[in-house]
This record gives structure tokens, C-alpha cells and sequence, in this order.
């Protein structure tokens, strides 16, 4: 008898794996029975052996698997056949324990599904955006009470003055989402484009070391019940603080002349200090002008007064307002009277020779 190759013998095996009889496989091939059980012996032998280093590896996982799962099942606070809401949360609560796919597919829950509860969760919930919900009434509250004047940078400075760490765009963000916008539109802008357009006696050198060394005074008109009234004003070139302001019906030079008066007796100068008024004429001074485009753009604009008295007293409360509280982007967002304080802080012994016949905390309205 013909000695059978390895390919033979594995083929002969095949049959018997097939369902053929070993007696029916020994008549057809004219083999004994006992060389027959001989080979499937060893082929099951060698089967298990590739199975082993093949597959232990992974069995073993499975296995380890299956053990966790036993283990989720015993310590989860809810069952897998529980609402899908108390699953996600169960699985989002021992996702630091387990493995995130064990933890699915324990709590019978697809993956996908799981991990956009995640994201939805992570938008409302993350570190920024519980900040913008801490941040929303605070900017709220600021932006309201600036009678909507306020954008981004100032009501940023208000908060970092409070004690708060913010950004300008963290700030921009919420007031963008929430349709707070500034009603002034360019302004700075404007400001910026005046002051390299006009000249004046000071050449633009609108620079004062100190309060009282420099007044600046322009006047503006403003329309109202078929009146035109004209508005003078004082502003110390330090502080941008308006000293004292007028209102008439004409404009001449008793108007500057009676301001000047008011801020004078107000403030009581030392001998040599600037008066910026071009005599008494109408002239161009780009920080009063961006004073009175700030003042149109954020009061007079805005409002429907009901008499010349209620436009009056809106001017200096407008004006009361801006010295007291409303930053200033060229003082680093403090106000005028903020910004004079802190100086007067820094420099006592300046206080007592320019400040001892003035409050400053009282120089906020004056009328006509």
C-alpha cells in the first residue's frame, strides 16, 4: 500500500469531519480503521494547538470582559432594562472606573448614543459656559444700568474693578449672544479721526501732568422744540472731567465767559495754568469734541424730552454720569473722578494745594 501524503491524510480527515463513517472512509481508500483514528487524533491535536496561539490572547479578554460586566451590573446604580436617561447618567457617572464601551455594552446602551449625551452635556456644561452663566447677570446688570451705552471694553474694565477675571472676548461673546450691543457706532472711531484732523493752540498735545494745568472748552448746539440751544463746556485735559458746563440760547462770549466763571470758582486754579479757548470764539478741540459726540450720540439722540426744563436737567444728569461712573478708554476704563482720586492718592501734598477749597466727590451737576 501507497504510503498517503500530509495533503492526503488531511483530506481523508475531511471526510470523517463531513459526517462520513470511518468504516465507509476505510473500505473506499483501503485503509485500516485504527490508521484512520490515527490521523483525526492528530489533526484534532494540532487544531487545538493553533487555537491556543491564535485565540488565547483573545479569549482571555472576553473573559476579563465578561468579569467587569458581572462587576458594572452588581455596583451600577440602575438596571439595563432602566429608562435610557438613568442609564447615560450611570454610565457617565463610573466611565472613570470602567472602560466606556465595557460600561455600553453592560448597560445595553449604543455607543453613538452615549457619546452625543456627552457632547450635548459638555455644551452645557463645561467651565465656560457655567462662567458665561455666572458672568450673564453681572454683564446684564451693567450693560442696563450704562442705559445701553456700554460695548465689550468697558463693561470688561468694570468687572476686572470688582475683582473678576475676564476677557474682552469672553465679555464680547456673552453680549453678542444675548443681542447687548453698544448703541454707539464708531465713535472712537470718530475720535481718532478728529484728532489727527484738527489743530488747535496746543498743537495736539493733549497731554496734562496733573489736574488744573490745562482746561480745554468748546460748545455745541442741540435743536429742541424749535429753540436751538448751545451748550459750553469745561473739561480738565488730565482727567477729561468736565469742570462745569452752560447752557443758552446764544452763543457768544458771556456763555464761555460765565462756564469759566463757574469752573474757576469751582475749582480754584494755580496761577500759570493753560485756558484753551481761542478768545472766546468758536474753535476746534477734538477732546471736547468727542465729548459732544458722546453726548449726543448717548443722551441727546435717545430721548424724547418733554420740556426745556426736562432737557436741561437730563444734560447734567448725562454729564454727572459720565464724570462719576462711565469708563474711559483713554484713562484705562476708569471714570474721570476715579481717575483724578487715584492721582490725588498717589500725590497727597498735591491734594492739600490744589483740592482744599473743592470736593471732588461733589463735582458732578452743574446747571445753569
Amino acid at each position: 500500500m501507497k504510503r498517503k501524503s500530509k495533503e492526503e491524510q488531511s483530506l481523508i480527515v475531511k471526510k470523517y469531519i463531513d459526517g462520513e463513517t470511518v468504516m465507509d472512509i476505510a473500505k473506499k481508500e483501503h485503509l485500516s480503521r485504527s490508521t484512520i483514528y490515527t490521523w483525526i487524533n492528530a489533526a484534532a491535536i494540532s487544531k487545538e494547538k493553533t487555537m491556543r496561539l491564535k485565540d488565547f490572547s483573545h479569549m482571555k479578554q472576553e473573559f476579563e470582559k465578561l468579569q467587569k460586566v458581572v462587576e458594572i451590573l452588581q455596583s451600577a446604580p440602575c438596571t439595563a432594562s432602566a429608562p435610557l436617561h438613568t442609564r447615560l447618567d450611570a454610565i457617565e457617572q463610573m466611565s472613570g472606573t470602567y472602560h466606556v464601551h465595557t460600561l455600553c455594552f453592560a448597560l445595553k446602551v449604543p455607543k453613538g448614543t452615549y457619546y452625543n449625551h456627552i457632547l450635548r452635556n459638555k455644551r452645557d456644561n463645561t467651565i465656560y459656559a457655567k462662567r458665561k452663566a455666572e458672568l450673564k447677570p453681572l454683564i446684564e446688570e451693567i450693560y442696563h444700568k450704562s442705559n445701553e451705552i456700554y460695548g465689550p471694553n468697558k463693561v470688561c474694565a468694570i468687572l476686572r474693578e470688582r475683582g473678576y477675571v475676564v476677557t474682552e472676548k469672553t465679555i464680547a461673546d456673552i453680549m453678542h449672544e444675548n443681542n447687548w450691543f453698544s448703541i454707539k457706532g464708531g465713535a472712537k472711531a470718530l475720535y481718532l479721526q478728529n484728532q489727527k484732523r484738527r489743530e488747535n493752540l496746543l498743537n495736539q498735545q493733549f497731554i496734562a501732568p496733573s489736574p488744573n494745568k490745562i482746561w480745554v472748552s468748546d460748545v455745541t448746539y442741540y435743536k429742541f422744540n424749535g429753540k436751538t440751544f448751545y451748550i459750553c463746556v469745561i473739561m480738565d485735559l488730565f482727567s477729561r472731567m468736565v469742570i462745569a458746563h452752560k447752557i443758552s440760547l446764544k452763543n457768544n462770549t458771556a456763555l464761555t465767559k460765565r462756564t469759566f466763571k463757574l469752573a474757576y470758582e469751582l475749582r480754584c486754579p494755580a496761577a500759570g495754568f493753560i485756558f484753551h479757548s481761542d478768545n472766546g470764539m468758536n474753535y476746534s478741540n477734538s477732546v471736547c469734541e468727542s465729548f459732544f459726540c458722546t453726548l449726543k450720540t448717548e443722551e441727546l439722540y435717545r430721548s424724547n424730552y418733554k420740556s426745556e426744563k426736562d432737557l436741561i436737567s437730563s444734560i447734567a444728569n448725562y454729564i454727572s454720569f459720565y464724570n462719576s461712573e462711565r469708563p474711559h478708554s483713554y484713562l484705562r476704563y476708569m471714570s474721570p473722578l476715579k481717575y483724578e482720586n487715584k492721582y490725588y492718592r498717589s500725590h497727597p501734598k498735591k491734594f492739600e494745594q490744589d483740592g482744599s477749597d473743592f470736593d471732588m466727590t461733589k463735582i458732578k451737576v452743574f446747571r445753569k
